[in-house]
């Protein structure tokens, strides 16, 4: 069986360039998660590495499969020099360690919350999981492995996260489409949600 993750940055690397920083981070009793930081004119992309080298499984079964299931990494968009944005490789590190953790499947139209502002100053503690394969195409594996999908993260002020518990991911991206909001603006205000 292949190693999973030279071929994930390489997907990143064809699709983004080359990173210009990246950080490691270990949880006690997870494999080693790593952000990687890609700069594009004013834009900066996080991107995680290490969230795919096992495969999601499912919370309720006994034994996870080591091969069957899906996988992924997480990318976030912001703008550069508006906020402290750097900080946001740790939080970025304890989401993909989440399926190791807590035995979750990150999956499109997902909620998840770290609990702290995002960086420093930052109006979001939580982020809405976007659909694959629109800035890095999913990477194919070897059968009978699942491929990788690069998961985009829309960051959500608390007021977004709780609407969109009660209306769903879609309708807060229609809202979000609606109002011309500026997704990648790391201290935009909350859509209007009335």
């Amino acid at each position: 069986m292949a190693d999973v993750l030279p071929l994930v940055e390489a997907r990143l690397r064809s699709a983004l360039g080359e990173p210009d920083a990246r950080a490691a981070v270990t949880f006690l009793g997870t494999d080693r998660i790593e952000v990687l930081r890609f700069t594009d004119g004013d834009v900066v992309r996080y991107a995680t590495l290490g969230m795919s080298a096992q495969p999601m499984g499912d919370p309720t079964a006994v034994l996870a499969d080591p091969v069957k299931g899906p996988r992924a990494e997480l990318l976030m968009s912001v703008r550069s020099g508006l906020a402290d944005t750097d900080k946001v490789l740790r939080p970025l590190a304890v989401l993909a360690a989440s399926p190791q953790v807590e035995g979750v499947v990150v999956a499109p139209g997902a909620s998840l919350d770290v609990g702290e502002p995002l960086w420093p100053g930052a109006p979001f503690t939580s982020v809405l999981v976007a659909e694959p394969g629109g800035l890095v195409e999913d990477l194919e594996l070897d059968e009978p492995l699942d491929p990788v999908h690069f998961l985009p993260l829309l960051p959500m002020t608390p007021n977004e996260a709780a609407w969109k518990r009660v209306h769903g991911a879609q309708a807060l991206q229609e809202r979000w489409l609606t109002n011309g909001t500026d997704l990648r603006d790391p201290s935009r205000k909350s859509v209007p949600l009335e």
